[in-house]
């Protein structure tokens, strides 16, 4: 009978050793703190030297970080015109859309794009930085880009997820959490959602696959 408690006393301190070797090992290694690459890639638009197009692979799946791509499914700016997409063709894996043509009225585009969204947004830019246009506004954004979270974005060529960061960072996120990771149009990776089809020809798009969170203007309330 001591035998076979002795034998089972044993058992669970091997058990408890696995478990804690595994959960030690399963710890996720802290990211890079974020740093502008040089060139124009980085004056330009704040793309991110570590954590890129190139290099993003390494870094989905994290507990710690959510992953938002920031195009529109179609942007109303002429974006073939620079030699990209306006429509969202291909997501990576993990990515969540949330438009920020949306969230901010948009300026500083290329010339050649035009316009992109002139709608309804949940913030305007200004002198003093961004005034609230709707009481769930602040609420919008602390839900699908949490303070306790890394943040990692992304849309078509860098800009909107440049501008995106530095709304946040202006708004009181830390700044080293927040990651321009590039440009979609650029990822030659292996975790690609192909969105955009051709068939005899034909182009479709299987908008179905991408997690898009669109913004219902008329649920909101206006700040007076």
């Amino acid at each position: 009978m001591k035998k076979g408690i002795k034998l089972i006393m044993i058992i669970i301190i091997i058990v408890s050793i696995v478990i804690a070797f595994n959960m030690k090992g399963n710890k996720l290694k802290p990211l890079p703190k974020p740093e502008v690459t040089e060139g124009i890639r980085g004056i330009n638009f704040g793309i991110d030297k570590n954590i890129n197009e190139e290099t993003i692979d390494n870094y989905l799946n994290r507990s710690d970080t959510v992953y938002r791509d920031m195009r529109m499914l179609i942007d109303e700016g002429d974006y073939e015109s620079i030699g990209g997409d306006s429509y969202l063709s291909g997501i990576i894996t993990g990515f969540e859309a949330v438009p920020f043509p949306l969230i901010l009225n948009v300026t500083g585009l290329p010339e050649e794009v035009g316009n992109t969204y002139q709608g309804k947004t949940l913030f305007t830019a200004n002198e003093d930085g961004y005034t609230a246009n709707y009481k769930e506004s602040m609420e919008f954004l602390e839900y699908y880009f949490p303070k306790d979270k890394n943040i990692l974005l992304m849309c078509g060529g860098g800009g909107y997820s440049g501008m995106m960061k530095e709304m946040l960072i202006n708004l009181g996120w830390d700044k080293d959490k927040i990651y321009n990771t590039g440009g979609h149009w650029f990822y030659k990776g292996d975790n690609n959602i192909i969105i955009k089809k051709t068939i005899n020809n034909k182009v479709s798009y299987d908008f179905w696959k991408v997690s898009y969170h669109d913004i219902n203007f008329d649920t909101l309330n206006k700040v007076d």
